[in-house]
């Protein structure tokens, strides 16, 4: 039986760059087509939730955004037992978490993936509600991918180019593209807080 790939992106992307990883794996997903043994999947901030596909799982590929403390915008990469350590030592965000604790579930369980691999990016905006990826975390999305194919490449796993089936991915509602282009401008939609609360100068 062949050995089973899990590409994941995490993080929610209501919250401008903690979108990276969910944006990464829908922008794989409108390339390549994966094989029987690669599942391409949308993972969010469900948590726990993603454990049964860590069971079924001999390889790991994630996408995050992650708070490295290095100039926004900047891909670094984490391998093996670092991954979960490392999401434990900064806890950016209620996913990364949540996250940990699917990892360390799995390995208490004993079928957490043999290799872990994670893709992460510094991002440069948290506090933005609705907002979209900022240009530089954007622009990192197809340098993580060819990260990402290289190593499928070295596992052997072959893919190919077209669509993946979408029953794992995003609603097209919040697709990229989708989402980014109907959000309001900001003299349409508070950024900070309703208005109507705000104290009145003077």
């Amino acid at each position: 039986m062949p050995q089973q790939t899990l590409v994941l992106g995490i993080g929610n992307l209501l919250w401008a760059d903690e979108g990276f990883g969910v944006r990464c794996v829908e922008a794989l997903s409108q390339r390549y087509r994966p094989g029987p043994a690669v599942t391409f999947l949308d993972g969010g901030t469900q948590g726990l939730y993603l454990l049964p596909f860590l069971e079924q799982a001999d390889r790991l590929i994630v996408f995050d955004a992650v708070d490295y403390g290095l100039k926004p915008g900047t891909l670094k990469i984490v391998e093996g037992d670092g991954v979960p350590a490392f999401l434990g030592a900064r806890k950016m965000s209620l996913h990364q978490t949540g996250f940990q604790d699917v990892i360390a579930t799995a390995k208490l369980m004993g079928y957490c993936p043999d290799e872990l691999l994670l893709i992460g990016c510094q991002p440069e905006e948290l506090e933005d509600f609705g907002g979209g990826l900022r240009d530089c975390v954007a622009a990192q999305i197809g340098p993580a991918l060819e990260i990402a194919l290289q190593r499928l490449a070295g596992w052997g796993v072959a893919m190919a180019e077209g669509r993946a089936d979408s029953g794992l991915l995003a609603d097209p509602s919040i697709l990229r593209a989708a989402y980014e282009s109907g959000r309001p401008g900001a003299t349409e939609a508070c950024r900070t807080g309703d208005a109507r609360f705000f104290p009145k100068a003077g």
